[in-house]
């Protein structure tokens, strides 16, 4: 009797899934093997983000989200503690893009605590004149893959390791501001590094951040214009979006009425007395102003 040969094929599906089940299996000895040493990680982590002000500004976006600018730790700074954290898989990519937007997927899991979790962005690809074209959508998709990713990473890491890396960040990119000499030339080389980059004037800027005048920017200001910045740089807002978006018509400021739109504005988005009291100077110009003013802050002094 003659031997029989039985041939079988196998899927390309079945293949990868396979090979990738023996990749993770490996991984995931591997981490048990050499668990990470969370001390380490962090003071790493630290170590890398403050490397210097330039590695330090990309670790922080704000973007403009219902009249007021929204910051928090970037992409990059989710990237840095990431490699520093160790025993991470992260995967991110599109997986489908239809006729009005792009879905961006991205996967952290934490090896060794076996935690997986999966993340996915929408970026809307219309504009105007219609869809965007090819190339702009690859753009919007990667972009939606940064956001995704940077979700993702950063719904496996520890809130309390990310803020301690990202409050150092913070305080390095702001610099030495312990007076008003040294705030003022920290506050200058932000506002015209903006408007020579971006092409935008100080109302503009101002605008953004929800102050009246230069003299009322502080530390926490300075990191949201330089998030802003990293914003834009990364595709997660554009020059309109945080700068011209905020305050239709504030870019005139010899117009006397408009000027009062903009205080008033500014008094009725005032979330702390802190944050009112920087409009007290400029609501004395009119009743009506000053009446705002006094109205706001006994609501938000209760």
């Amino acid at each position: 009797m003659e031997n029989q040969i039985e041939e079988m094929q196998i899927s390309t599906n079945e293949i990868a899934y396979q090979q990738d089940k023996a990749q993770i299996d490996i991984q995931i000895s591997t981490a048990k093997t050499y668990p990470r040493n969370i001390k380490r990680a962090v003071d790493d982590a630290i170590a890398v983000a403050t490397m210097d002000k330039d590695t330090a500004s990309t670790c922080t976006y704000s973007v403009p989200r219902g009249g007021k600018a929204i910051s928090g730790p970037s992409v990059h700074l989710a990237k840095i503690i990431a490699q520093q954290w160790g025993n991470l898989r992260v995967e991110t990519k599109v997986v489908n893009v239809d006729l009005t937007t792009v879905t961006s997927q991205a996967i952290a899991f934490d090896l060794e605590k076996n935690l997986a979790i999966k993340v996915e962005v929408k970026r809307s690809i219309m504009t105007k004149m219609g869809r965007m074209k090819d190339d702009m959508i690859v753009v919007t998709g990667n972009a939606g893959n940064s956001i995704a990713l940077r979700n993702a990473i950063f719904a496996i890491i520890p809130k309390s390791v990310t803020d301690k890396v990202y409050k150092t960040a913070m305080t390095l990119i702001t610099g030495d501001i312990s007076d008003e000499t040294k705030l003022i030339k920290r506050r200058k080389v932000i506002i015209d590094a903006l408007m020579g980059t971006y092409s935008v004037t100080e109302t503009e800027i101002l605008s953004a951040i929800g102050k009246a005048s230069i003299a009322h920017i502080v530390g926490e200001d300075i990191v949201v214009l330089i998030g802003i910045g990293q914003a834009i740089k990364d595709g997660d807002t554009t020059i309109e979006e945080a700068f011209r978006g905020k305050v239709k018509g504030a870019v005139v400021m010899p117009n006397v009425d408009k000027e009062a739109e903009r205080i008033e504005l500014l008094i009725q988005n005032a979330t702390t007395v802190g944050e009112l009291l920087n409009y007290e100077e400029a609501a004395k110009k009119s009743p009506e102003l000053t009446k705002l003013f006094s109205d706001q802050l006994n609501k938000l002094d209760k």
